[in-house]
């Protein structure tokens, strides 16, 4: 009995320090933000902008972003705080999704601009392939756990 007792205990404590790692590695790794000159001199030339809404039915007190996108044609700029995790992508989107269900969806229409690292504002390139006219709205999406973080619409209409 004591065996088993000892047994569920460091499986238990394994648990823990692996999906402890599995969370702070990623904050531990994440470059520094920009410096509010980039931030300025990226926001320059912005098309469009967009807040990310209070309320997301699929953002939760471990998935969620608070904060502004600008998107140029060439950079996506975010300044606020995403909650943070491993393998974050942003996406856009031709429609507004706001939870997982919604994002599976419609996956197939959207197209990946790139991988987010920093989880306090970023500046990302966009692809010379990729054309943010076509789109209205950004997803950033968790593709190792399939999770939904937070999204927002840049485009009305």
């Amino acid at each position: 009995m004591d065996k088993l007792k000892s047994l569920i205990l460091v499986l238990l404590i394994y648990s823990l320090g692996f999906v402890s790692g599995i969370y702070t590695l990623p904050i531990l790794m994440a470059p520094s933000s920009p410096s509010m000159l980039e931030f300025a001199t990226a926001t320059l030339n912005t098309k469009y902008q967009a807040t990310i809404p209070d309320s997301l039915s699929g953002s939760d007190f471990l998935h969620y972003g608070v904060g502004t996108f600008s998107l140029s044609e060439k950079n996506i700029i975010f300044q606020g705080k995403l909650a943070p995790g491993p393998d974050y992508q942003i996406y856009l989107s031709p429609s507004f999704v706001e939870d997982e269900a919604q994002f599976l969806q419609n996956k197939q229409k959207m197209v990946r601009v790139g991988e987010v690292k920093s989880f306090n504002g970023f500046i990302l390139e966009v692809p010379k392939d990729v054309d943010i006219n076509k789109y209205s709205s950004l997803v950033i999406w968790c593709e190792a756990f399939r999770e939904f973080i937070t999204a927002a619409n840049y485009k009305k209409g």
